[in-house]
């Protein structure tokens, strides 16, 4: 008897996953165009910043970290991150000589 339920539970846990993937296949907003995906080395999604949003300081306990808030080119995932403003621009100092010029008009 408790072969029978073990087989019906497993069969029952299949079709789960099987209808938890074609419901996943019918929500359009989760379709990337090929065309639109880059991949690394290693098969990783690339994502690049696509500007810089906002800034802000986080204060801690004894020191005071820069922060940006970053919008990517992504359509997966959250589309605003809030990230280390010297390892951004050290990684995509291209960000910063738009927001630089804007901010020296000022």
């Amino acid at each position: 008897m408790a072969a029978v339920r073990e087989r019906q539970k497993s069969y029952a846990d299949k079709r789960h996953k099987l209808l938890e993937f074609q419901k996943c296949l019918s929500d359009e907003t989760l379709i990337v165009p090929l065309e639109e995906i880059q991949v690394d080395e290693q098969l990783r999604f690339i994502e690049e910043p696509a500007e810089i949003m906002d800034r802000e300081v986080k204060q801690l306990k004894q020191s005071k970290i820069p922060i940006v808030k970053v919008r990517w080119n992504s359509r997966r995932g959250p589309e605003f991150t809030w990230e280390r403003e010297d390892q951004m621009m050290t990684k995509y100092p291209h960000l910063f000589k738009t927001t630089t010029n804007i901010e020296s008009a000022r």
